[in-house]
């Protein structure tokens, strides 16, 4: 794991194991994250959606939008904007890289 100057990049899956249009809980750091392949383009969010306790990633995938599996409540993966009611406030989003065959996610402080 490398440092950068706003946080820590750490590796959450290999890019081979989570083909286009999959996504994958993992645990890093402390948090629960979703890690999603959107045409070979990799993206982190929070894991948990922010209206309703429930993991985003036992939800359905649309394209370049996540749905929460228990209030319908949906988010754009690229930017973590929530798409209209039950959603009242954004999800977190990650800058991710891919470094070898690792792909990371920034960890910031």
């Amino acid at each position: 794991m490398a440092a950068d100057a706003s946080g820590e990049w750490v590796s959450v899956v290999k890019a081979t194991d989570l083909e286009p249009g999959n996504m994958k809980g993992v645990e890093a750091a402390d948090k629960q994250l979703a890690i999603y392949n959107l045409d070979g383009t990799f993206f982190a969010t929070d894991n948990e959606c922010t209206h309703a306790y429930a993991f985003l990633t036992d939800g359905h995938l649309d394209a370049d939008v996540i749905e929460c599996p228990l209030d319908g409540g949906a988010f754009e993966i690229k930017t973590g904007k929530g798409l209209g009611p039950p959603i009242f406030c954004d999800l977190k989003t990650y800058q991710t890289r891919v470094e070898g065959e690792d792909v990371q996610v920034l960890i910031e402080d």
